[in-house]
């Protein structure tokens, strides 16, 4: 705690690495808030002794004077001139007292006026009715819609070179907000993490804090996460979610100009959103910033107020003092404008930071399959064939230079648009280019890609066509967009059967673990992939030396993609080390955190003096763990799982014995992890055959990691329950056995506490396909701009630190408490090499043992849990 207040106190960056069950969260709540408290006592302080230094200068007048100064002026003139910035710091300094006071005062009556609670609830709910009541009425009165019935559609007119046209034409509903809510922000601290769960348990900690009375604490997520219309909720995924919420705002801002003594035309009654209204969302933020939500707790304080947790949250950020949010939306510039997230001159902590630089790499990467293209350009095409008599010179100007760019882009792919993707085959291969060769042989260099940026920004056109898609499909969408097509022809062709031919076989671009969706993101990509084209494009105005396009085909168009990749994670980052006071970077396990610094910091401009670290042992006493490296097996067999020696039966009947021997002497649960699922199956079923898998079955039942994502929840309870059952029945199985994977499901984020992990074993070094296109681009990017230390390339230290990241977190899932004991066993000579060691935590690696040979490993590992078993 005193060294992260030092460090916040310093403006300084901070990497903190504290194991699971040491109280990591608790210290950073506690040192941060402390260090807040007392800064803003200082600047309190502060403030107050200034006005009244003004005050005692201003209140000192000298005596009028007819006197002529040496400038010419009457000294009553220079006088007035001398004291007007005195005048004007008193006036700002009261000004900003009064805001400090009103806002305190407002909090506190909140916290603790709880009848005015209750009369704004029942308010509320009478509004709410009146609502409906009104909505009912106007849905009662529609007639047939007029020629407007597509007017939400249409882009709004465009001007380029005239920025404060396009503000006030484009202030579209997400910056609609109301004005009169939003305050200037105070001092705060952004906390995030990378996952809700984790921000969850954050804010349990706060709350369980001696801060949760004083502190004003928002948590900040997605409208997929916060959303409580129904109506809205039901659409499942995270961009229809959006797209609608976005129309509903508009339908909100929307007012109706008519001229004296014309016909109304009515059409259907646009839904606008309940839940968005100012007194309601002034209240709920109220109530936000009174008392520590959580997320289900603003979902159910949303809902009794009948208020938007989303957008009232938003409203909570500039007077919150601690604001929880997920990693995406702080890291990733475009979102954290959206949400209104300020960082000059605040405090960040980024939590859960061992996998920051490829989180980084990954948020501003992008990839496009031909298939998206293709539906893209025809799509885009149609909507403006459809629209072009409504639609101004500009905008089918921008729109003509988006086809063009689409064009390029499948040429390059070897394609041609307006075919379908899946009958065009392209010759197999990968190509790498710099951004600015892969331009120039796509033949789109001569376009300006930063203005096409601020169209898609400005003019919404991949929201507008997202809207078009899912109002005319089936009835006016078609694959192909024909020259000589009428009205009637668009009526009766439909997209859909080309969405569904996509479907069966199109292999979808994957989803990056940043912004995991799931199967709900394919539907989405299959409605309109414009807005992944956006991103693309927004990928390309990357700097040349930051990125590579990565041109992958594989055999036909719709199957061939086209990626961009983020070398220099450091460029975006740079950004929010520069503007925040203070940044701390905190997980259980940062080492290898030398490569860290090189890649993140050192390269974002970031000085070693402003650089601050610190470890912490773990709490657990040093007889509770027991690290053991074998280099060899029962038989003698020695262990190295390299690519060429792990597929032989040999080694893989070692690995068994090995995995025999420790279930006959471990009791509970035993977590062995292979380096990958094909490794995984291929092992499996080899014991499988040669009878390894019975012998292991006859001591633990055994469990393997589910591939999909939904099942893991499922395997993890029964595993548990199995474990308790054979503790309590005593019987010939001891526990269970769990077969997982390194960087799957399993290996970070959950917790094998006490009996379900009592020792953890891991099989071979995972270290990466160093075949990979992107990795070998990714370090030969690293050899050509960072400095090589210690005779080893950074190339391959990318490859040694990715392996032993991964490692760690697989292995620190066993110790998760102070009562905590368990065993770790990695099988492979390659951890016995002094340089692999040194990158495993300290305080595992303080406690590591190496054993040549199999007996003495053994004969340790049974004396350990005889002696845990006799405590």
């Amino acid at each position: 705690m005193q060294a992260l207040y030092k460090v916040l106190d310093q403006g300084k960056v901070g990497i903190f690495e504290s194991p699971t069950g040491t109280g990591k969260s608790l210290s950073l709540i506690c040192g941060a808030l402390s260090w807040l408290t007392d800064h803003e006592e200082k600047s309190r302080q502060k403030t107050a002794a200034l006005l009244h230094e003004g005050e005692a200068a201003l209140s000192t007048s000298t005596a009028p004077s007819s006197a002529t100064s040496s400038s010419g002026e009457p000294d009553w003139i220079t006088d007035f001139v001398q004291k007007k910035s005195e005048r004007d710091l008193v006036s700002k300094l009261k000004e900003e007292e009064l805001k400090r006071k009103k806002r305190e005062e407002r909090l506190e009556m909140i916290r603790n006026n709880v009848q005015l609670k209750y009369a704004m609830k029942r308010k509320s709910c009478e509004e709410e009715e009146a609502f409906k009541l009104l909505q009912l009425s106007k849905e009662e009165e529609t007639e047939a819609p007029g020629d407007q019935e597509d007017e939400e559609l249409i882009i709004a007119e465009y001007e380029s070179d005239d920025e404060s046209k396009t503000r006030s034409r484009f202030r579209g509903a997400e910056e609609d907000t109301d004005d009169e809510l939003v305050e200037e922000h105070v001092n705060k601290i952004y906390y995030c993490s990378r996952t809700h769960s984790q921000l969850a348990q954050f804010v349990h900690e706060v709350q369980k804090s001696p801060f949760s009375k004083d502190i004003s604490l928002v948590t900040l997520g997605s409208r997929q996460n916060l959303c409580i219309n129904e109506e809205v909720r039901r659409l499942g995924s995270i961009q229809r979610i959006n797209d609608r919420c976005m129309e509903m705002q508009k339908n909100k801002s929307e007012k109706p100009h008519h001229e004296e003594g014309a016909k109304r035309k009515r059409g259907p009654a646009k839904t606008v959103c309940p839940y968005k209204k100012a007194t309601a969302l002034q209240q709920m933020r109220d109530n936000v910033l009174g008392t520590v939500h959580d997320i289900e707790q603003m979902m159910k304080l949303g809902r009794e107020t009948h208020a938007c947790p989303y957008y009232a949250t938003r409203l909570a950020v500039p007077p919150a003092q601690l604001v929880v949010l997920p990693y995406q939306m702080l890291l990733h510039a475009p979102t954290r404008r959206a949400a209104g997230v300020q960082l000059k001159g605040q405090v960040v902590i980024i939590d859960e930071a061992h996998n920051l630089s490829d989180t980084l790499s990954c948020i501003h990467s992008a990839e496009l399959t031909g298939a998206q293209l293709c539906r893209a350009h025809s799509q885009l095409t149609q909507y403006a064939d459809r629209y072009k008599s409504r639609l101004k010179a500009k905008n089918l100007m921008y729109i003509k230079q988006i086809l063009f760019v689409i064009e390029g882009l499948v040429r390059g792919l070897g394609g041609k648009v307006g075919q379908n993707p899946q009958s065009q085959t392209t010759q197999t291969g990968t190509e790498l280019h710099t951004i600015n060769n892969f331009l120039f042989k796509a033949q789109i260099d001569n376009i300006n890609l930063f203005k096409l940026q601020r169209y898609f920004e400005k003019s919404m056109v991949s929201r507008k066509l997202v809207g078009f898609v899912e109002k005319y499909a089936g009835s006016g969408v078609s694959l192909h967009t024909q020259t000589h097509s009428n009205k009637e022809n668009r009526r009766t062709e439909g997209l859909n059967r080309y969405l569904q031919t996509l479907q069966s076989t199109q292999i979808n671009a994957p989803v990056s673990s940043a912004d995991q969706q799931g199967s709900e993101a394919e539907k989405v990509l299959s409605a309109s992939p414009m807005m992944q084209v956006e991103v693309f494009f927004m990928a390309l105005t990357n700097s040349n030396t930051d990125g590579r396009v990565l041109v992958h085909r594989q055999g036909t168009l719709s199957e061939s993609s086209v990626k961009f990749l983020l070398l220099n994670p450091a460029v975006h980052f740079a950004e929010v080390l520069k503007q925040c006071r203070a940044v701390i970077i905190a997980g259980g396990t940062m080492q290898p955190v030398s490569d860290f610094k090189q890649e993140l910091l050192f390269s974002a401009g970031v000085g070693e003096e402003r650089i601050t670290e610190f470890s912490c042992g773990h709490v657990i006493p040093p007889e509770n763990i027991l690290p053991l490296v074998l280099c060899s097996g029962p038989s003698g067999q020695e262990l190295d799982f390299t690519f060429q020696n792990r597929d032989s039966p040999r080694m893989m009947d070692e690995t068994g014995r090995i995995l025999s021997n420790i279930c006959n002497v471990v009791p509970g649960g035993v977590v062995c992890f292979f380096p990958s699922y094909e490794y995984s199956r291929r092992i499996v079923s080899h014991w499988e055959a040669s009878g390894a898998l019975t012998r292991l079955a006859n001591k633990k039942k055994i469990f393997q990691e589910p591939k999909k994502a939904n099942q893991v929840e499922q395997v993890l309870s029964e595993f548990s329950r199995c474990i308790q059952r054979c503790a309590v029945d005593a019987g010939m199985l001891t526990g269970a056995l769990l077969f997982s994977v390194v960087g799957g499901k399993m290996s970070e984020g959950i917790n094998f506490s006490d009996d379900l992990g009592r020792c953890v074993v891991m099989v071979g070094m995972p270290y990466p396909n160093i075949k990979s296109p992107e990795l070998q681009e990714k370090m030969s990017y690293l050899d050509k701009h960072l400095p090589h230390n210690g005779g080893r390339s950074p190339g391959q230290a990318l490859i040694e630190n990715l392996c032993m990241k991964a490692v760690n977190q697989s292995i620190g899932r066993a110790i998760r408490h102070r009562g905590d004991y368990s065993s770790i066993v990695l099988c492979d000579r390659r951890y016995s090499r002094p340089t692999t060691l040194s990158k495993l935590p300290t305080w595992i690696k303080s406690r590591t043992s190496t054993h040549a040979t199999f007996g003495p490993a053994f004969a340790a590992l049974r004396k350990f849990f005889l002696e845990k078993k006799q405590v």
